[in-house]
């Protein structure tokens, strides 16, 4: 399957202008044969708002899902995108930073909410979320979901492999000085737990920070399959699956795992 990383900040703070830069982008990835486009963490809102997260948050059925929906019905790929999901209609209700996973027919597969909230800004305004992995079948990949921090911890992204996970999608918002991780951190996961892992990244300023690009697809061998700049892109690269059993089959990391020698791992 080929997949478009697209590499945006979009228009931080209008939910109609990042839903033009979604649909154009969606039929660009839709001519190039991608089945599925990702889009970075928060990109339906922006990511540096302040107490515009709370304002726009929606719950995961509401008017921009269904927005993205019928997106990704009329160009014919799925999409996977950010944004500040609201747990009930009350003002009050907790708001998360998640993402949501949409089919090339419309219809919701799945949504993960962050589990490891960065800094005090993440803090202040979400809630972290309780399951650590969550999946869908999409053109026969078992297709997991992070964000961002999450795929620093290397527990999370261990869960996801042996779960059975193939690609795992990873919209972030990385930000200076922390490019190494999606240069190095990135493809080292890919390999450890012999996945594919689609790394996809803000750029330039947003408030106090500074978001770095680098998007990346990054292989079960360790290997980058695409990686963006510094700027606004769209880029691509392919999944195969027959790569990914052969590889799996050479690689005994999951295999030669000995779990009874872990469980302090779970313990403070």
């Amino acid at each position: 399957m080929r997949i478009a990383l697209l590499q945006s900040s979009g228009r931080p703070g209008s939910v109609a202008g990042n839903l033009k830069v979604l649909d154009e982008s969606a039929g660009r990835a839709a001519a190039a044969g991608a089945g599925l486009l990702v889009a970075p963490e928060m990109f339906l809102t922006g990511y540096a708002i302040g107490d515009g997260v709370g304002r726009l948050a929606e719950p995961a059925d509401g008017e921009s899902a269904d927005a993205v929906a019928e997106i990704a019905g009329r160009h014919g790929l799925a999409i996977a995108y950010g944004y500040p999901e609201r747990a009930g209609t009350d003002e009050g209700a907790a708001v998360f930073n998640s993402v949501q996973l949409v089919s090339a027919d419309g219809a919701r597969l799945a949504d993960y909410r962050k589990t490891h909230l960065f800094g005090c800004f993440e803090r202040d305004h979400f809630t972290p979320g309780e399951q650590p992995v969550v999946q869908a079948e999409l053109n026969g990949l078992r297709v997991g979901l992070m964000i961002c921090y999450d795929v620093e911890f290397p527990e999370n992204v261990r869960a996801h492999a042996l779960a059975g996970t193939d690609l795992l999608l990873v919209p972030t918002a990385q930000m200076h000085p922390f490019q190494f991780v999606a240069e190095s951190l990135v493809p080292v996961r890919a390999f450890e737990s012999q996945m594919y892992i689609a790394y996809v990244n803000r750029v330039g300023r947003e408030g106090e920070f500074d978001f770095v690009g680098l998007s990346t697809l990054a292989g079960p061998d360790g290997v980058a399959r695409t990686r963006a700049g510094r700027g606004e892109d769209l880029v691509f690269a392919d999944v195969d699956a027959e790569f990914l059993a052969a590889s799996r089959r050479a690689n005994p990391y999951l295999e030669d795992r000995r779990p009874g020698l872990y469980g302090s791992l779970a313990r403070r």
